[in-house]
């Protein structure tokens, strides 16, 4: 019986574009590709041991083979998408003193001080 969950917009979407090519649906996809990567973490073997070493740091990245390194690759992309999901970066540089600039909800440009205020400096483009 399935379980509803969340699942992220990057996967969902990368499935809806893989799914018709597989013969699959969307759902079938995304259970697909769970399965691929459960039966790979669960599985120890040394290829996988090395590429955690590689991961860990206590292994030279340099040192993997061509498969190790594609594996590699693939977990640090995995990582940083999940991570840049859950990082408010404004708060992290306001919490370092420093001013950003990015579009608002209106498209206008905004500077965002340390301090919470904020300066308009360029209004949204007339559509």
């Amino acid at each position: 019986m399935p379980h509803p969950t969340r699942i992220a917009d990057d996967v969902y979407e990368s499935a809806q574009a893989v799914s018709a090519q597989e013969g699959r649906s969307t759902a079938e996809q995304i259970n697909h590709w769970a399965r691929l990567g459960r039966e790979f973490s669960i599985h120890e073997t040394a290829a996988r041991s090395r590429v955690e070493a590689a991961l860990a740091g206590t292994l030279a990245v340099d040192e993997l083979d061509a498969a190790e390194s594609r594996v590699y690759d693939a977990e640090v992309r995995a990582g940083i998408r999940e991570r840049l999901q859950n990082v408010d970066f404004g708060s992290a540089l306001a919490q370092r003193g420093i001013v950003t600039v990015a579009l608002d909800d209106a498209g206008r440009m905004v500077e965002y001080y340390p301090d919470g205020s904020e300066r308009i400096i360029a209004e949204a483009p007339a559509r």
